[in-house]
């Protein structure tokens, strides 16, 4: 997959970039203020060397001890507030730049929380850690050096300039004219480096989603012996990094080439046009000195600025890649006059509720009218792609409907702000996601600030302090990556502890039990029986036997809710259900 190479205008980009500063400003203006006293004092230099060059030329009773040591003295106080200034630069001036890192670090992570579904489903995670964390560690660097720089360089550009304008304005005029005409000559490189610089920065994030998708999937990879598969999958990726790279050093080195040609150029029109203007009485040798030593100064800080565009262009690539992400917006937002859903009673209405994903025009639903009373036991069955995980989806508001109304309590969810709406619905699936931590720290994800008896009171509603308790260290267990040190009876007993404890009014089980062996079925379905009681529960059901107590049962085709009614009335009817029925039992 190759990556979008078109880049943004750089005026674009520092200018969505730095409202980051504001709550720095303080050390920002302090630093560019110890730029500027570093910058003096290196400038202050060409100036001493003229001044003694001038009296020694004067005649040999001008130039004095006193007068050399006043000069040297003042330039060690001069050194001396450089080293200070240098020393603040250096320290505080790359802590705002880690803090601004920071700031967008979390703005990052933060909009990415707030993005739906729809986005993650085509989203790679590789790609993902890659711009919260690679992309912007070239940020610190960028904005602590980026304003000091480009000050620096002003000064050392505008200061020069107007003192040589007063030796010589037309030699000042031929030097200074050369800086417009490089800046045009490495337009082209400046360019290519930030493209290649995106291309690499993509690259990595490949790298990081093949990686992870292999290493999270080890046992897979082992059990089919797929070791040198994956090695050729990540070398494949790693060349293509390689090329993208070495691409970039080509650019790089047109880059510098180029700027170290100009430089070359400018120093030798100094030195011989400065010599010819000397011979023509037009230039002083104490002002020839002072001009061989300013233009060494421009060009030390041209150099400066040639060696940090590299830096700036991977500081703007790693802006750019953060901008993108930024600028995706959240297909599920809150109305901005929407309330807090409270005292939920748990009665649902689908009004003629349409759907079909943003990516696929297929209707999935179509026409969904159907009301479920507080406190019903709702089973929805049917075959696989009837769109049972999806009506699911859409109460807790995953995904915008595409037509009609959800209702809770009589309140559409379009007007409710998302956090209090899932707050009061509860979701037990059949992949149990298992945070990193231990397994009190996972059954506490339910309700943040549970206290320790509130979380063996849930494990021992959901069946699971028993087992619990036997571990070595019990709540207090680590349980690995996603959960592999536990079984998956374990790991779904735990997710319905998480349930329990936050006690939700709606509950939704998406084929909780399916993937479970039959004591370990056993044992959560007699747990779910128990989360069940007096909620509204929706559950999809891919074992039949296990719905049977249902108060009503949908099922659900491509043509929508085609029968409802409990297990008797369904199987006495012998139409879609008690087929399905017998199929899976003849099965089973």
């Amino acid at each position: 997959m190759q990556t979008n190479v078109r880049t943004q205008k750089t005026s674009v980009l520092i200018k969505r970039f730095l409202p980051y500063f504001k709550k720095y400003l303080p050390i920002l203006i302090f630093d560019l203020c110890c730029a500027a006293l570093t910058t003096l004092c290196e400038l202050v230099l060409p100036m001493i060397v003229r001044a003694i060059t001038d009296r020694a030329t004067s005649g040999a009773a001008a130039l004095t001890v006193e007068f050399v040591l006043k000069i040297g003295g003042l330039y060690v106080l001069l050194r001396i507030i450089d080293a200070a200034a240098n020393f603040y630069m250096t320290t505080r001036g790359h802590h705002m730049g880690t803090f601004i890192e920071s700031d967008m670090r979390h703005d990052l992570f933060e909009h990415l929380q707030k993005l739906g579904f729809a986005y993650y489903s085509s989203a790679k995670i590789g790609q993902l850690m890659a711009r919260i964390t690679s992309d912007l560690f070239e940020v610190t660097e960028f904005a602590h050096h980026c304003p000091e720089e480009f000050f620096i360089a002003a000064i050392k550009i505008t200061v020069p300039f107007v003192i040589l304008m007063g030796m010589n304005p037309i030699l000042t005029l031929i030097v200074f004219a050369m800086i417009p005409l490089m800046i045009l000559c490495t337009r082209f490189f400046n360019k290519k480096m930030r493209q290649t610089f995106k291309e690499r920065n993509h690259q990595v994030g490949e790298i990081n989603a093949q990686v992870e998708d292999s290493l999270l999937g080890i046992r897979v990879v082992k059990s089919f012996a797929n070791e040198p598969m994956e090695l050729t999958k990540f070398d494949r990726g790693n060349e293509q990094f390689v090329k993208i790279k070495n691409k970039s050093y080509i650019y790089m080195g047109g880059f510098h080439t180029t700027t170290r040609v100009f430089d070359g150029l400018m120093y030798i029109v100094v030195v011989v046009a400065g010599a010819l203007f000397m011979i023509g009485g037009k230039l002083t040798a104490p002002d020839y000195m002072a001009y061989l030593l300013y233009v060494s100064t421009l060009l030390t800080s041209i150099r400066r600025i040639v060696e940090f565009m590299e830096q700036f262009q991977r500081g703007m690539t790693g802006i750019e890649r953060f901008i993108e992400i930024m600028d995706d917006e959240p297909d599920v937002v809150d109305a901005p006059d929407a309330i807090e859903l409270t005292d939920v009673q748990g009665d649902v209405t689908f009004d003629h509720v349409s759907f079909h994903y943003s990516d696929n025009d297929k209707t999935v639903l179509a026409d969904v009218n159907v009301h479920v009373p507080a406190g019903e036991r709702v089973a929805l069955v049917g075959p696989s792609g009837s769109g049972k995980t999806t009506l699911c989806n859409l109460i807790p508001r995953f995904y915008n409907l595409t037509g009609g109304r959800i209702l809770i309590d009589g309140k559409d969810i379009t007007t409710l702000t998302q956090r209090s709406l899932r707050e009061n619905i509860g979701m037990v699936q059949q992949e149990v996601y298992m945070f990193s931590g231990t397994i009190g720290e996972n059954i506490a994800y339910g309700l943040p600030g549970a206290s320790q008896q509130q979380i063996e009171e849930a494990a021992k509603l959901a069946g699971a302090h028993e087992f619990i308790t036997q571990l070595k260290d019990g709540y207090d267990t680590f349980v690995g990556e996603r959960g592999v040190k536990l079984s998956g009876g374990q790991k779904q007993r735990i997710s319905i502890a998480r349930v329990f404890l936050k006690n939700p009014p709606i509950l939704i089980l998406d084929e909780a039990t399916s993937a479970l062996d039959n004591e370990s079925e056993r044992l959560v379905q007699k747990s779910l029986e128990k989360l069940s009681v007096g909620r509204t529960t929706f559950t999809i059901a891919h074992r039949l036997t296990t719905i049977r107590g249902a108060s009503t049962i949908w099922v659900l085709t491509e043509n929508g809710i085609e029968e409802q009614g409990t297990h008797k009335e369904l199987m006495e009817k012998k139409g879609l259900y008690h087929q399905l029925y017998q199929m899976y039992t003849e099965e089973a």
